[in-house]
């Protein structure tokens, strides 16, 4: 059984449940006084601008220099996928793989995720809610690695600076990747998880 079946409303702030009150368009927290929703408002039609736009920009992301080696006065700029390629081929397999995982596969999953969850809460398509539950949880538990290569970028920044001899200059991919990774962390807030239990047969899961 749902909290709102039993006649309850949870506060997003202090997490206080509260009774509905059938009477009061506008309802507040008991304790801390926040705004109570039932659910959260738009709460799909916000994740979907969100993930549109960031699977939008996960074109440039990726087909864009992330970052551009000058070294004696030459610069080889390097996209996500080129970047792994020369990690392969100078041997650095173990961190190939961990930028390949963080930069490719990790967004990508979110992205896949977020869309098969939004589609499945709005079509009501026959897939567990826990199932939907796990993989919203997992995407809000990979997000934060999706960030390790623009940490790895803001470091070779900031320690490789030798003037005309060498310097590391972040590209316009980079900005690009970055938002990515902002908006579809922006986009697992937004959606609410107890969308996954309306109009679903809970009692029989």
């Amino acid at each position: 059984m749902r909290a709102i079946d039993a006649g309850l409303m949870i506060c997003h702030e202090c997490h206080q449940l509260n009774p509905i009150e059938e009477q009061s368009s506008k309802q507040f927290c008991s304790r801390c006084g926040g705004h109570l929703h039932a659910r959260k408002p738009n709460s799909l039609a916000r994740t979907w601008a969100l993930l549109l736009t960031a699977a939008l920009l996960y074109i440039p992301a990726n087909a864009l220099p992330i970052m551009t080696v000058n070294s004696l006065g030459k610069g080889q700029s390097d996209t996500i996928m080129s970047g792994v390629i020369e990690l392969v081929n100078y041997g650095m397999l173990p961190i190939a793989a961990v930028v390949f995982i963080a930069s490719i596969l990790v967004p990508t999953f979110k992205l896949v995720g977020i869309t098969l969850l939004l589609y499945s809460v709005q079509r009501h398509q026959p897939m567990s809610a826990r199932q939907r539950v796990l993989m919203y949880r997992f995407i809000e538990w990979i997000g934060r690695w999706s960030m390790l290569d623009i940490f790895v970028i803001a470091i070779l920044v900031a320690l490789v600076n030798f003037g005309s001899l060498a310097s590391i200059e972040p590209g316009y991919g980079a900005m690009a990747f970055a938002s990515v990774v902002v908006l579809t962390m922006l986009a697992a807030l937004t959606f609410d998880p107890r969308l996954i239990w309306d109009n679903t047969d809970y009692d029989h899961e």
